[in-house]
């Protein structure tokens, strides 16, 4: 007896094979793929998929998740478009380990911007701990990577110094215990203070720790150095040869401030790999970017922390010190919109540009920025078009691509990430454009991130596999986010399994909270 028959459907197995119809089964949390007639079988459940696609679950290789969820567990803006696995502490940002309260506390705040501050009736200190807030309490899976700003937090503090040895190696022991409680290795986001404070040596030094333990560094790189172009690719590829641990550079994609094309950075990949180097990298499929927008405020500014920024933000000398710096990022200030306001005072700039409240509230924009988030302590997100809409299928159709959807999901106008990532690429991409197979594609989703990961129960349609499933209609499937109204569901996916539990039903959230947190080495 079967829990679960799933027929008549188009099963792409993940591997990139163009697929066949057929049968899957599901038996507790497991795949039995059904070979012969179906007719003798019996299942307590069984799901009609004439029409459709049957594919593993799609696995997020960059989520900003890992608090959001928290609050709202049934994720839905995820769980409808077909997520049933998440990468979370990307960007060097994650939560854990935090020894001392206090800096946890303090690290949400500056964090805020990116992955919100909802009100949790409960902290945490080790991996091992916060990872236990999620098993079996939210809709999807999680695995967890460290960031490096909270072992450079512990190990060193929110200053920007240059670590010293006995630094160093205590930083590696916090590593290497994360990495014990389940982490899948390292993350860096070097435009991200106090993680950015971290040189090309100290991060060499970690990856090596995490490189021991089959651990990966999955970073977003340090945009400004050098030519702000190849360069940052280049610290990244470096600290993979010199300490022997696979590269994943997450949200790659051309600028628009870069003078170059796609093909540079492409072919600076494709050597490395010639080298014998393993590098992947992940991209969403907009030109719209966000996250929290005190990132475009000075290493020297944020130098101590949050309190320090704020202090900054307060002075006379440090405001007209901004005003000198601070530059917007993309296109201009009136590209710039911001969101995830929670004074009921400033609900009304909620999706304006930074142009457009300067001009209401009579300021330079940077006194503008400044004011608002010393009332919202420092929580505003934004985004911006900041990548060449022209060249992102170059670097979705690489064979070193992988899906990142980067969602931001806070306020109301978060970027289109958030809610329409897996089926834009599905609708545009595979069926209107067709840059890409769907089986291609499917790839991208799934079996791919789960091997980069290393994440070896998922990501493919096998006997023995755990059944995170999705089931979508290809000619139906539809991302419906808009930048004017941008918390729009996607469509076109019928069901979503996580863990042998239907998640989504026809459509509709189920209510269903099966999700695990994964965990290095273990299965499960």
């Amino acid at each position: 007896m079967l829990d679960m028959l799933i027929t008549g459907g188009l099963i792409l197995d993940g591997t990139g094979n163009p697929g066949f119809y057929g049968s899957i089964g599901v038996i507790g949390d497991q795949i039995k793929i059904i070979r012969g007639d179906i007719n003798t079988i019996e299942a307590v459940c069984t799901l009609d998929a004439r029409g459709k696609v049957v594919s593993p679950g799609f696995i997020d290789v960059h989520a900003h998740s890992g608090l959001v969820i928290l609050s709202d567990p049934y994720h839905q803006p995820k769980v409808h478009q077909g997520v049933t696995t998440e990468l979370i502490g990307i960007d060097g940002n994650s939560y854990a380990p935090f020894a001392r309260p206090d800096d946890l506390e303090r690290f949400i705040r500056l964090n805020s911007g990116l992955d919100g501050d909802p009100e949790l009736p409960f902290r945490w200190s080790s991996v091992s701990e916060y990872l236990t807030l999620f098993d079996r309490k939210v809709a999807v899976n999680i695995a967890y990577i460290t960031g490096n700003s909270p072992i450079r937090i512990g190990g060193v503090g929110w200053n920007n110094q240059r670590a010293t040895g006995g630094e160093v190696e205590n930083m590696r022991s916090a590593l290497r215990e994360s990495m014990e409680d389940g982490s899948f290795g390292i993350s860096t986001g070097l435009d991200y203070p106090p993680g950015s404070f971290a040189d090309t040596a100290e991060l060499i030094s970690l990856s090596n720790e995490a490189a021991r333990l089959g651990g990966i560094y999955h970073t977003h790189v340090r945009n400004a150095l050098g030519d702000r172009y190849l360069d940052p690719l280049k610290e990244a590829i470096e600290i993979g040869r010199e300490s022997g641990i696979p590269v994943h550079i997450t949200h790659l994609f051309r600028r628009v401030t870069h003078d170059g094309g796609a093909r540079p950075i492409l072919d600076l990949i494709e050597l490395s790999r010639g080298e014998g180097l393993d590098v992947t990298f992940d991209m969403f499929p907009f030109r719209f970017g966000g996250t929290r927008i005190i990132i475009i405020f000075p290493e020297w500014a944020q130098d101590g922390g949050p309190d320090k920024l704020m202090e900054v933000m307060r002075s006379a000398d440090g405001r007209e010190r901004l005003r000198k710096e601070v530059t917007p990022r993309g296109r201009g200030w009136d590209e710039m919109w911001l969101t995830y306001f929670k004074r009921p005072n400033n609900i009304q700039f909620e999706g304006r540009s930074v142009a457009d409240v300067a001009e209401t509230l009579k300021k330079h924009p940077v006194d503008a920025l400044c004011d608002l988030l010393l009332d919202e302590e420092l929580r505003i997100s934004y985004f911006a078009d900041i990548a060449d809409h022209g060249t992102l299928a170059d670097f979705i159709m690489h064979d070193l691509y992988m899906v990142g959807s980067d969602a931001l999901l806070l306020g109301d106008y978060p970027p289109p990430m958030a809610y329409g990532t897996y089926p834009y690429i599905l609708a545009e991409l595979v069926r209107e454009e067709r840059k890409l197979s769907l089986s291609s594609a499917i790839r991208k989703m799934t079996s791919h991130p789960a091997q980069r990961i290393g994440i070896s129960d998922r990501g493919l349609l096998l006997d023995g596999m755990k059944a995170d499933i999705v089931v979508f209609d290809p000619e139906a499937i539809k991302s419906n986010t808009i930048k004017s109204d941008p918390k729009r569901f996607s469509s076109g996916i019928d069901y979503v399994i996580v863990n042998g539990t239907i998640v989504m039903d026809h459509g509709t959230h189920s209510g269903a909270l099966p999700g695990r947190a994964l965990r290095r080495g273990q299965r499960g």
